[in-house]
């Protein structure tokens, strides 16, 4: 029996892990639940699975009397406080953002295993984080898609050294959209994704690229490769994941149902494969096709690499200037098109500094919103 934290338990990756967490009820035990705000929902999942502990960003006025059995935390640091005195064995780190850093610094020092779906994490401290793994000696095992998939393609290696990384998108709901027409998408628009379902922020950036932009970053630390070995291939079926192609110009593919379940399940099993009723592929029906990325049209996918080859606070102002212009756009305030233009100015004007502590990613992050916020409205 594994004990399990779910970080981000209310978001649609917490709520599929523990979907498999009561699948496998025999295996895996979640101890400890976190949310930000979603109090009813955390409320509930408390009552289902009774965990040691349970937690909240946002404090509520009163507790309800059945789920007083449990530990409760509350305020900002909720999620670390609940590692450091529960101590699971694996940590689902769900949090969406760079608010998700810390729990996951806290997650590798309290865990055997951080099961990782926040990748901001390793966008904004990617070499802190990865050095913090190697020096205690802990697992991070992907939880998104396209890096579980290059994960599990990496398994069949045998010695034979990876050449490229090859991360697939979907091309969101404007794939086939002209330039003139995304820029003035609407908020709808722009969360109508054609094959996933995700919550709001990270549809918003599936749908300008810039999730795949991150994803690179991600791909970076996570597998150690240089940035011009990491390409980024169209494929709007959604059922090849990514793709790994060897020194022996092999190309192994990881493929399914577009179902977070199976990643998810893959790092909580891992490296036992756990099921989950998964839809097979119907390949007689199948379609697989591929385009090149139009970065005249998505230019976030551009300013990533490009944040990428920079180094030091660049990713880290590309992350916060993007969730600043996000939050923006959701909100009603800014076009679809001037997230982009956003997180260009701001990677412009933020000064670069090198990343040597948290509080440098703090910094940089502060000073890019800032630098968005003031922006706002002169685009």
């Amino acid at each position: 029996m594994r004990t399990v934290a779910v970080l981000g338990a209310t978001g649609s990756i917490g709520r599929q892990a523990l979907d498999l967490i009561e699948r496998h009820s025999g295996s895996f035990k979640a101890t400890v639940l976190t949310a930000n705000q979603n109090r009813e929902a955390l409320y509930d999942m408390v009552r289902a699975f009774h965990p040691e502990a349970a937690g909240l960003v946002v404090e509520p006025g009163e507790l309800p009397e059945d789920v007083r059995f449990c530990d409760w935390y509350f305020g900002e640091d909720c999620s670390e406080r609940a590692l450091r005195a529960h101590r699971p064995d694996d940590c689902l780190a769900a949090v969406v953002g760079i608010a998700g850093l810390p729990a996951v610094l806290t997650a590798l020092e309290t865990c055997e295993r951080v099961l990782l779906a926040n990748k901001e994490a390793l966008v904004t401290a990617g070499d802190l984080v990865i050095e913090k793994a190697r020096r205690l000696g802990k697992m991070i095992l992907p939880v998104d898609s396209e890096h579980s998939a290059i994960f599990q393609c990496l398994q069949a290696a045998n010695g034979n050294r990876p050449r490229r990384l090859i991360l697939t998108a979907s091309g969101g709901p404007f794939r086939t959209w002209d330039k003139e027409a995304i820029r003035g998408a609407t908020v709808e628009d722009a969360l109508g994704h054609p094959t996933w379902r995700m919550g709001r922020k990270i549809t918003v950036d599936c749908a300008t690229m810039m999730n795949k932009g991150l994803e690179v970053i991600e791909a970076h630390h996570l597998f150690g490769m240089p940035e011009q070995a990491i390409e980024v291939v169209v494929h709007p079926q959604s059922v090849i994941h990514s793709m790994v192609e060897f020194e022996d110009g092999a190309v192994i593919a990881q493929m399914g149902a577009p179902d977070m379940r199976g990643p998810i399940g893959y790092a909580l099993g891992y490296p036992a494969r756990l099921s989950y009723g998964a839809k097979p592929l119907d390949f007689a029906k199948t379609q697989i096709t591929f385009e090149a990325p139009d970065e005249a049209r998505f230019p976030c996918l551009k300013l990533a690499r490009e944040a990428l080859r920079e180094g030091g606070s660049a990713p880290v102002v590309l992350n916060g200037a993007n969730e600043a212009a996000v939050g923006a756009f959701l909100d009603g305030k800014i076009a679809f098109g001037d997230i982009a233009v956003l997180v260009e100015k701001a990677l412009q004007k933020v000064p670069g500094r090198g990343i040597e502590t948290v509080d440098d990613v703090r910094a940089a992050d502060l000073a890019a919103r800032f630098e968005t916020r003031k922006n706002l409205g002169k685009t």
